[in-house]
């Protein structure tokens, strides 16, 4: 994780100004993009627990090969970390045993990036959710806010980053398909713009009402998804959360987020630079003596 100076600093004045003043932090909310948003429609119905989006996930993105041993296991609840990017689960339901596969939904309004004071947590254009490590100042409120406990932290690292699946950003920018998507053999998995995914999802329920229940998952939840849900039996029964609000978080939060006098908000940046400014000039006199 990188801590750029000038952006650190820059945000460090517009506090001081703010304090100096009393006018209230105005950071922008998240812009609604001009392009249709891509997502993914997984359906559990067809899903058979293999894991090879979570392998395809790792090789994809540089991660450590998934232990060929930690299989899903119905009882067993997997989850994402800093060097898995989706998982799968097993569940056992009133239809049976049934596979969910578990990712960042790249939220429409996502609370991760609402809550970023830098814009390192950004929502593109396209849809995905991507993190930017050089303009990231390590608060973690991206954590904190997520309603799907997504983003990870790189403990262990001496660099740390900010972890989470990005719909293979990089990849579909150049016109290819998410990593997982290409990889799943029984088409669990479909790649498009949301529209269509809903489209498509609906009619499967129509065509088919006797396989599916009869909602899609994320087409409401936290205010809309880019990853949609299809299942054979209510939500609950395979640990999707039934809880979450049908607006997005962002929405609660934009009288805090947006215009909360500084010095509560930006508080945890400025001991950080502080401490940061400390250290160097420490580093820098023991080595002129």
């Amino acid at each position: 994780m990188n801590i750029n100076r000038r952006n650190f600093l820059g945000v460090l004045g517009v506090t001081g100004l703010s304090l100096c003043t009393g006018e209230k932090l105005k950071a922008s909310p998240v812009k609604e993009s001009k392009k249709e948003f891509f997502g993914v429609l997984y359906d559990s119905t067809r899903c058979v627990g293999c894991q090879s989006c979570e392998f395809a996930c790792a090789s994809s993105n540089g991660l450590p090969e998934p232990d060929a041993s930690d299989m899903p296991e119905v009882g067993k609840i997997r989850k994402t970390n800093e060097t898995r990017r989706t998982v799968v689960n097993a569940y056992n339901t009133s239809q049976g045993e049934v596979y969910v596969k578990k990712q960042c939904m790249q939220c429409n309004e996502p609370a991760c990036a609402a809550a970023c004071l830098t814009q390192a947590m950004y929502k593109t254009e396209s849809g995905p959710v991507i993190w930017r490590d050089e303009k990231c100042m390590g608060c973690r409120y991206c954590m904190v806010s997520c309603p799907f406990d997504m983003p990870k932290f790189e403990y262990n690292s001496p660099n740390p980053d900010i972890t989470k699946c990005d719909m293979c950003y990089e990849r579909t920018s150049e016109g290819q398909l998410p990593a997982c998507v290409e990889a799943c053999p029984s088409e669990a998995l479909t790649f498009g713009t949301r529209r269509e995914l809903l489209a498509e999802a609906h009619r499967r329920i129509s065509e088919n009402p006797e396989m599916y229940h009869p909602q899609i998952y994320g087409e409401a939840e936290a205010g809309g998804t880019g990853f949609l849900y299809l299942s054979p039996v209510p939500f609950e029964e395979i640990g999707l959360n039934t809880s979450l609000q049908k607006s997005s978080y962002p929405a609660l939060t934009k009288g805090f987020l947006y215009s909360v006098p500084s010095i509560f908000v930006l508080w945890p940046a400025i001991l950080l630079g502080i401490h940061k400014s400390v250290r160097s000039n420490t580093n820098e006199a023991e080595d002129n003596e």
